[in-house]
């Protein structure tokens, strides 16, 4: 296995972990969670939208690879996700309900991503990791490609939430330290950017759950699912356990809010520094094939395997290709 496929997996298996580990805590106050568990430390349950989503972005990388626009995604919504949706889109975000809603309207990307009200959603953030793991040690480039991603569902600060968990995971891919992953995340977006000023602000504040809500949860917006602060928190996370999964990952999740997105931004970024072998061996048992519950196109799909897929490159996948 080279260090790169190593890498790819810690990264994808980190983030199907910290998702999984935080969906019970979802929209949660710390306190809340402390006074339930103590601390999460053990799965309870699969994962959610954050791992089917990132497989789905896997694949359009393995098909597409450098050359991926947002006509080809908006090309992979309408022919893999729309046909499944015959009721209620189930664990799906807003910002990807907004977006089938625009597709189905005839409306092509930018304004997909601009019509809905949650183009500051962090459901690209989610699955942004990818995006990352294709590019090892070229930052600019994963901004750029997770960039054609977002413009079919995000704007805003949606798309830089994107932009910076995909450019600090192809740092962590270098074997870098935590401050350097994020220091490429900052990089990747406006430094006069919501997102910017919230991470920012958290970085000094790492190791204080009360003090990390008061600099960047914003109180008066009704849902959890914003991407400065779950990106601000999830960073954070990553800091405050020093790039090691475990830590990081469980003190992602003691923070609540989006709790299922920032375990799995943080498990991803730690997973992608230390390896396949840095992800607990118990969370790793865990991890099965998706479900298919949120996404029916990747039912069965390992986040193993897709990280395989990733670390060779685009490949004449039959899956990938897509139907």
């Amino acid at each position: 296995m080279t260090l790169t496929q190593d890498r790819a997996r810690g990264c994808l298996l980190g983030l199907a972990a910290g998702d999984a580990l935080g969906a019970p805590a979802e929209n949660m106050e710390p306190a809340e969670i402390a006074a339930r568990w103590g601390r999460l430390t053990e799965i309870e349950g699969g994962g959610t939208d954050d791992t089917e989503y990132a497989i789905f972005a896997a694949s359009l990388l393995v098909r597409h690879g450098h050359e991926l626009t947002s006509a080809d995604v908006a090309a992979a919504y309408r022919r893999e996700i729309i046909p499944s949706v015959l009721g209620p889109m189930r664990g799906a975000g807003f910002s990807e309900l907004g977006t089938v809603q625009a597709l189905r309207r005839g409306l092509e990307p930018p304004l997909t991503g601009k019509v809905h009200a949650h183009g500051w959603s962090d459901g690209l953030a989610m699955r942004a990791a990818p995006y990352g793991v294709f590019c090892p040690g070229d930052p600019a480039e994963a901004a750029r490609l997770v960039e054609q991603d977002g413009l079919v569902s995000a704007d805003g600060e949606g798309i830089n939430g994107g932009m910076a968990v995909a450019a600090a995971v192809a740092v962590a891919m270098t074997g870098a330290t935590a401050e350097e992953a994020v220091e490429a995340g900052l990089a990747a977006i406006p430094a006069d950017s919501w997102t910017a000023r919230a991470v920012t602000r958290a970085r000094p504040l790492r190791d204080s759950p009360e003090r990390l809500h008061e600099a960047v949860v914003m109180r008066h917006y009704p849902w959890t699912d914003l991407a400065p602060e779950a990106v601000a928190l999830a960073f954070a996370a990553y800091l405050h356990g020093d790039g090691e999964v475990e830590e990081s990952v469980t003190y992602a999740v003691s923070l609540g809010r989006d709790a299922d997105t920032i375990g799995a931004i943080a498990g991803a970024l730690a997973g992608a520094g230390r390896g396949e072998g840095g992800v607990p061996g118990r969370w790793a048992e865990r991890v099965g094939p998706a479900t298919g519950t949120c996404l029916p196109v990747v039912a069965g799909r390992h986040v193993l395997d897709v990280a395989d897929e990733l670390a060779r490159g685009p490949a004449e996948d039959e899956w990938a290709r897509g139907l």
